[in-house]
């Protein structure tokens, strides 16, 4: 009875969320400038897709495979719509932020971080306040969406095409390899999905100098 109160202590206290807080950075002037254009841009939204059928096979592979995640079909739908606009719109593979979603909340909406990361993409507040206004609500979706595909390009953009270590500024643990690998093997492992004249630069998966 000891050995197993002992194993639900550990197993209770071991760390079991891997929701992010991106650490407050200076940021230049004409960075500032950047990123509160690309979060604000309000020119209407157009499809991401190259046509139709990749649309629809796109939407109806991510939609299967998220069934079990996100029951209902019309809140499944729009929410992979949204991940592919936003994640194209900043360059980034919609396959990768699905994977980062999977680790940071778990594909829940109104997820809450202990250091007070907000949504799906565990977006820090602060950010609203340093490139955003008043009126952006980190769990509406297409807000947070926003802010964290832009906030990852960033990151991308500094690190010069590293995602490992753009992903550990992402989540505040930059230099440690534990959640650059755990978003890559979501991605990898389960969203992975090929389609011809992709648009996403082979860069952005650079793997970690050994």
């Amino acid at each position: 009875m000891r050995k197993l109160i002992g194993f639900l202590i550990l197993l209770l206290a071991s760390p079991v969320v891997h929701a992010g807080a991106q650490i407050y950075e200076p940021l230049s002037a004409s960075v500032r400038a950047s990123l509160y254009k690309a979060v604000s841009d309000s020119v209407p939204r157009h499809s991401s897709f190259s046509s139709p059928t990749e649309e629809r096979n796109w939407l109806t592979e991510m939609s299967r495979r998220m069934e079990k995640r996100m029951p209902d079909q019309s809140r499944r739908l729009d929410f992979l719509k949204s991940v592919h606009y936003e994640a194209s719109r900043a360059g980034l593979d919609p396959q990768l932020v699905l994977g980062l979603i999977q680790v940071e909340s778990g594909f829940k909406k109104y997820a809450v971080s202990s250091a007070g990361a907000r949504g799906y993409m565990q977006v820090m507040p602060f950010w609203v306040k340093l490139i955003g206004s008043k009126e952006n609500n980190l769990f509406h979706i297409r807000t947070n969406l926003r802010f964290g595909c832009t906030i990852l390009r960033h990151y991308l953009d500094i690190e010069k095409g590293d995602l490992y270590r753009a992903l550990g500024r992402y989540n505040g643990s930059l230099g440690r390899p534990e959640y650059p690998t755990l978003v890559v093997g979501a991605w990898r492992n389960h969203w992975a999905y090929n389609t011809p004249n992709t648009r996403f630069s082979s860069q952005d998966d650079k793997r970690p100098a050994s």
